[in-house]
């Protein structure tokens, strides 16, 4: 199970609900898991690797499958070059299949990633905002892809997934860690920076984002990994043409920025003046440092792409047909875009409330679906938090005594925000971080009985402690992250 306290969040309040909440979001939570997708698409059999699985490959791509390597004949060795939430995951599923035809390689994750591996250099560092971690993990990369002296002779799977723009992170010369990752704070955490825009800043600022990571493995065949489905987008621009043209944050693909873009970002959200001196010389002056890696560039390499997490296997259609199964119809509300957390949780709550009292937009028995990557806005607050468990307790305040709505959300990686010391009971069990929130009608009548100040946390970002107090946050085991879930069930009138 994903969710590692599921009997405390459904011990009160609306019992029934909270279990069928509970339910539906960890049948999502274990779709959120890329080792069998990776596991399915490979066939190791005398020697002999077989790629063939056309759903995984990209809508127009120049290499279509089957591919098979000759790994007796063909091929002296082996590597895999990991970055990302959980995709020791996707490590781990190449390790078991390839065996002793594996190498070794490097893998960078989020800290709380488990490490189940035995062939790898794995560095666990900072996310959201990179830290020296980041940067070790990445020279070491840089160093290892030149000792080993790579040739056509050598086979390389690189994986990418969510938290890759943090965990790669390798400053360009004459600008420093503290320089970017205090970019990063003001844009992301303070500003509510989308992370496409800031992935364009941040790329054009590194030695191995924006196709630079694919550079460092020529002239090895590679087959990229990417822990998405390449032919699903809100770009317009999907399968193999979206991967060449309309990529920022893959950093095994093209990518479609510039400098001057990312100048144009940080103008506009007014950080450009706020932001170290060395980052406005460096996007200021196009003859130092190397640009990232155009469309052209790529294709001459022969590089393999698959994308590992098809959406019709992904967290929000299990989850749906999940609901359907426990007899409740399924709709989606709202998907792929980036709302504010507490905004998103006020319309969660009044659409069950209207689903309850207008029967629209559709009546009860029901369950309602949000996925997308909430923003969080923190400004100068300084409370531990995170956008799930902010649209759950901004949710709790609207359905206040609405008995037969429960509202679950959750960061599908398992870890809502970066965490900290939130309440001396929770670090003593060694939880620091939370995946989010499940509330329900009850919560607020529990939060007075208990002096529970549900008001004054929305506007500190400090929602972690409250909800731990409440039994209403989530404790959820690391892994790929997918983007948030939420999903409000409205309950029949019986019920």
């Amino acid at each position: 199970m994903r969710i590692q306290n599921s009997d405390t969040l459904t011990s009160h309040g609306n019992i029934e609900g909270r279990k069928l909440v509970c339910d539906i979001l960890e049948t999502a939570l274990q779709a959120a898991d890329p080792y069998n997708a990776t596991r399915d698409m490979l066939k190791l059999e005398g020697g002999k690797l077989t790629i063939d699985c056309p759903d995984f490959e990209p809508i127009g791509t120049p290499n279509p499958g089957p591919h098979v390597f000759d790994l007796d004949k063909d091929y002296d060795r082996v590597f895999v070059f990991a970055a990302g939430k959980g995709m020791l995951r996707v490590a781990k599923a190449l390790e078991d299949v390839l065996g002793d035809y594996l190498t070794g390689g490097l893998c960078i994750v989020k800290y709380g990633d488990i490490d189940d591996t035995s062939k790898f250099e794995v560095y666990h560092a900072g996310h959201p905002i990179p830290d020296e971690n980041c940067v070790a993990a990445c020279r070491r990369m840089v160093e290892m892809a030149s000792e080993l002296k790579l040739t056509k002779r050598d086979l390389v799977f690189t994986g990418i997934g969510n938290g890759v723009g943090s965990l790669l992170t390798l400053p360009a010369e004459g600008i420093s860690l503290s320089a970017v990752s205090d970019m990063v704070h003001l844009m992301q955490i303070e500003k509510g920076v989308p992370t496409a825009e800031l992935s364009i800043v941040r790329n054009h600022l590194d030695q191995v984002k924006g196709g630079r990571m694919t550079r460092l493995f020529e002239p090895a065949q590679m087959v990229h990994l990417l822990a998405i489905d390449c032919n699903y987008g809100n770009t317009g621009i999907v399968g193999y043409p979206g991967l060449m043209r309309a990529n920022v944050w893959l950093h095994t693909m093209p990518e479609c920025g510039s400098r001057e873009l990312a100048t144009l970002i940080l103008k506009k959200w007014g950080a450009w003046d706020e932001v170290d001196e060395s980052i406005r010389n460096y996007l200021s002056n196009k003859d130092i440092g190397r640009d990232v890696m155009r469309q052209e560039e790529f294709e001459k390499l022969g590089c393999l792409i698959y994308g590992i997490m098809p959406d019709s296997k992904g967290p929000l259609p299990t989850a749906m047909k999940r609901a359907e199964e426990l007899g409740y119809p399924a709709h989606l509300m709202c998907r792929g875009h980036e709302l504010e957390a507490a905004v998103t949780g006020r319309f969660l709550g009044l659409m069950g409330k209207t689903a309850i009292s207008e029967g629209q937009p559709f009546p009860a028995p029901c369950a309602m679906f949000y996925m997308g990557e909430m923003l969080v806005t923190v400004g100068g607050g300084t409370g531990v938090g995170g956008r799930n468990q902010e649209c759950a307790f901004s949710a709790a305040n609207v359905i206040q005594n609405e008995k037969r709505i429960v509202i679950g959300s959750v960061d599908t990686d398992g870890t809502d925000g970066p965490g900290g010391d939130f309440d001396d009971e929770a670090s003593a069990q060694g939880v620091t971080v939370l995946s989010g929130g499940i509330v329900d009608g009850y919560t607020i009548g529990e939060a007075q009985a208990k002096g529970v100040d549900m008001i004054t946390p929305l506007q500190t970002h400090g929602t972690s402690k409250p909800l731990w107090k409440l039994g209403c946050g989530m404790q959820v085991s690391q892994n790929i992250s997918l983007q948030d879930l939420a999903v409000v069930l409205v309950m029949p009138p019986e019920a």
